[in-house]
């Protein structure tokens, strides 16, 4: 982080300034040091140029594990295909020019849409709770207008109520409280600010025939590592096998997302074979890894719009299931 960006930061708890103490810089970045907070008598690390305000062990660790591992495989300059920008704005519904303006991304992981934030060249200030946010300060860390830290989403070491813009997209639905989650965020958010948010929907046939809430019985507690390597070769053994069904057959990729178990996105996004394969190995290991997976009904997101005080409140189907957003009033 730079010197100057410790404006965006206060104490998680207190939400008082914080003071630099005792900090090493590389060029013209604080490479090591700490944050102070003088009324709770706290300290909180600054490692490999990033705030830390949350212990390296925590409920994410399996998103940091994926991301370190295949982090840069969704990003757009790495695609070749604007795959993440359409999301990005199509979720949002903002311009792509917001000078001047300072956004919230809540819940980064990689940075996939951090790439794209920065290219409305507003400041973007990003967070994960997991260490995926090394990944983001690795491909995304050089931008002047980006501060990334590791936090908590329902505690947030910034001051209330002074973000022009908040969004969070495939976050909340792997929250412990998915409606705490979303209330933090709100609060986040200037009067007359924007929210913008997705999450998994719900159904009952969903949670009763989709294979993948049986089986996480039993993944989300397998060791990352172990759960990653055996999904790496479940996919590449069935890959080429199953592909005329995901190409050919009506509602394909979902026969062989529901009875494969494989996060098949050919027909789907306009990738090289071998590409959409690695994409299979990382939204399966998604699907089965995580400690939380808690879909909701559009009913509830826009009750949760309408008790935040936004207006111009939209809430639809979109990519990920459900898209929200609104205007703070």
């Amino acid at each position: 982080m730079r010197e100057t960006a410790l404006k965006y930061l206060v104490c998680p708890q207190c939400k008082k300034n914080l003071i630099l103490d005792t900090y090493r810089v590389k060029q013209g970045r604080i490479e090591e040091g700490a944050l102070f907070c003088h009324p709770c008598a706290k300290q909180y690390p600054i490692k490999n140029f990033i705030p830390r305000f949350v212990p390296s062990k925590n409920y994410a660790e399996s998103f940091g594990y994926q991301w370190k591992k295949m982090g840069h495989l969704q990003y757009d300059s790495v695609s070749g295909q604007p795959i993440s920008k359409e999301r990005f704005f199509k979720t949002t519904g903002w311009n792509t020019e917001l000078f001047n303006e300072v956004i919230l991304e809540a819940g980064c992981g990689g940075g996939r849409f951090t790439e794209v934030a920065l290219q409305t060249k507003a400041f973007i200030v990003s967070f994960d709770y997991s260490n995926a946010v090394e990944v983001n300060y690795e491909f995304n860390g050089h931008h002047d207008n980006l501060l990334i830290v590791q936090a908590d989403i329902y505690q947030m070491p910034f001051p209330p109520n002074s973000f022009d813009k908040v969004f969070c997209l495939g976050v909340l639905q792997h929250l412990p409280d998915v409606e705490k989650g979303f209330f933090s965020l709100t609060k986040m958010v200037k009067p007359q600010g924007h929210l913008a948010i997705d999450v998994y929907k719900k159904s009952l046939l969903r949670q009763l025939f989709y294979t993948k809430y049986h089986l996480r019985h039993f993944t989300k507690r397998m060791d990352k590592e172990r759960l990653f390597h055996l999904i790496e070769k479940w996919v590449n053994f069935w890959w080429n096998k199953v592909g005329w069904i995901s190409k050919y057959v009506p509602y394909g990729r979902y026969i062989v997302k529901n009875f494969f178990f494989i996060a098949d996105y050919r027909g789907a996004l306009p990738l090289e074979d071998d590409v959409l394969r690695q994409w299979a190995i990382l939204d399966t290991f998604d699907m089965f890894s995580p400690m939380y997976d808690q879909p909701q009904t559009i009913k509830t997101v826009k009750r949760w719009f309408e008790e935040g005080g936004f207006e111009a409140i939209e809430v639809f189907y979109g990519y990920n299931g459900i898209i929200g957003r609104g205007k703070k009033k």
